[in-house]
């Protein structure tokens, strides 16, 4: 009999495995079983639940298979925003018992320009609909001033629907507070200086992240690796892959971090880390102290600001 083969990747089995399959004597359960060897998981099996329900159990009969985790709980979606009409804006404009009409004003100052109707509909929806308070939004408004003049150079200011955008995802994170917004900006300022920090270590010239990028780092630093265990796994990465692969070496810092590995030398003498540094902890410099000053400034501003809206309105 002609020996048959397929150019590609091999998957080893076992002869134990094999003999367990043959004895089960069910199709549906080797075709799993060959689906897991091959990807690792049920991912992109297109079964009815009862069908990968059985198979999985029979598996499982025979220790071919874990425990089988519950499917994921479909992602909560947000319910849209409202449509706010011309009404309801000059409406909230006009109400001296509210906070709005200050802020719109303060919004405007700070963004060089006259809001048009867009512009105050996405800022209704911030104060609104997403009931941020009026001083989070100014400290919102503030960063992202920052972020724009960092990237574009001095002078330049975001969209009010940038803004709007942004505020969804403090929002998202229950960031809602003066003190919560206090706390997020000093992180992302710190971050903000990792990231270049990391870009160096990575033999990356300086430019703007992307987003992804930007949330590996930012997985990274919670995880706790210092620079010599950053530069290890981009040089495990560039030798595996022949050039920078992100999602490669995020790979290699999950594995060593399940472990408890956060030092190069806990991941050259394999040992699992007990007593290392907690996540975050990198004893590095801090953000430079221009930058930091002018975020105390900006949230002191804010705070007068505040201040000054609330004795109007009484």
């Amino acid at each position: 009999m002609p020996q048959i083969s397929f150019p590609g990747e091999v998957l080893a089995m076992t002869g134990q495995a094999a003999d367990r399959l043959l004895k089960l004597d069910n199709g549906d359960a080797a075709l799993l079983y060959l689906h897991l060897l091959r990807h690792g998981a049920q991912t992109g099996l297109r079964w009815p639940e009862d069908r990968l329900e059985a198979a999985w159990r029979a598996l499982q009969q025979q220790g071919l298979a874990p425990e089988r985790t519950a499917p994921a709980a479909p992602p909560v979606q947000e319910p849209p925003p409202p449509e706010y009409g011309a009404e309801e804006i000059n409406q909230a404009l006009g109400d001296k018992a509210s906070t709005f009409p200050a802020l719109a004003d303060e919004v405007e100052r700070r963004l060089g320009k006259k809001l048009s109707a867009a512009d105050l509909k996405n800022l209704y929806t911030l104060y609104d609909h997403l009931a941020l308070p009026a001083e989070v939004i100014l400290m919102l408004v503030g960063w992202c001033i920052e972020e724009m003049e960092r990237k574009y150079g001095p002078g330049r200011r975001p969209f009010l629907s940038q803004i709007r955008k942004e505020g969804f995802s403090w929002a998202r994170r229950g960031i809602d507070t003066m003190e919560r917004a206090e706390e997020h900006i000093a992180k992302l300022t710190r971050l903000r200086s990792r990231e270049v920090e990391v870009l160096r270590l990575l033999d990356i010239q300086p430019r703007p992240l992307v987003e992804r990028e930007k949330t590996y780092i930012a997985a990274w630093d919670e995880m706790g690796f210092d620079d010599e265990t950053l530069r290890m796994a981009y040089e495990k990465t560039v030798m595996k892959k022949q050039s920078m692969d992100w999602g490669y070496m995020n790979g290699i810092l999950r594995r060593w971090h399940e472990k408890g590995l956060h030092t190069a030398a806990a991941v050259q003498a394999g040992e699992r880390s007990g007593g290392g540094r907690r996540p975050g902890n990198w004893g590095r410099e801090p953000a430079p102290a221009d930058q930091e000053q002018r975020t105390r400034e900006n949230m002191e501003r804010t705070r007068r600001l505040m201040e000054q809206m609330r004795e109007k309105g009484e």
